[in-house]
Formats: C-alpha cells, sequence, structure tokens
C-alpha cells in the first residue's frame, strides 16, 4: 500500500492508502476525494480526474500520453504539471506524494 495525499480546492488534506497497481482515480474515487468525478471511469476521455502533481514526482508519475495532453489542452486551470489521474499508476515510487485537486474553472 502506498500513503497519497489529496489536498482538495477548500485545503482539506485527504490521505489514503492505495493498492499499488491502481490508478490514482481509483484511489481518489474509492476514498470520496471531492473534485475527483471520474466521469469516464479512467478511460481517458473526460479530465473530470486532474490533478496537479508536484515537481518532486513528475518523474515517478511518467509523461503524458498525446490523449491525456489534448485532454488537459481543454482546462482553462491547466498548469505545467497537471495531470489525469486515471493515467498515474499507483506504486510505492509515488509513496508521501500530495497533489492538488484543483478548482473548476
Amino acid at each position: 500500500m502506498t500513503k497519497v495525499t489529496f489536498i482538495t480546492p477548500d485545503e482539506e488534506r485527504i490521505e489514503v492508502e492505495a493498492e499499488d497497481g491502481v490508478s490514482l482515480m481509483e484511489a481518489a474515487v474509492n476514498n470520496s476525494v471531492p473534485g475527483i468525478d471520474a466521469d469516464c471511469g479512467g478511460a481517458c476521455a473526460c479530465a473530470t480526474c486532474h490533478v496537479i502533481v508536484p515537481d518532486s514526482f513528475k518523474s515517478a508519475t511518467g509523461t503524458p500520453s498525446e490523449d491525456e495532453e489534448s485532454l488537459l489542452d481543454f482546462l482553462d486551470n491547466r498548469q505545467d504539471n497537471s495531470r489525469l489521474s486515471c493515467q498515474i499508476e499507483v506504486s510505492s515510487a509515488l509513496e508521501g506524494m500530495e497533489v492538488v485537486v484543483p478548482e473548476e474553472a
């Protein structure tokens, strides 16, 4: 199990223990993290699981695919470290990561 903290738009900190191999989005949904709607169920088709990854974990979360980049481009609140949590696989490399769930633009 890997501990990850989600920081919601109202600055609530929700620490979850996620099973390695699941997506970060699944970990959020399974723990009722506000702001992670996951409307498409993790199919990289909606961008309702948008998170901001800290610089220190950018390499551990991998590089966004072309499809993910396309969806992120439509977001008004996109940042350099924006990712779709459905595209990030939980592993021990993410232990202690704190991701921000941005306000909807």
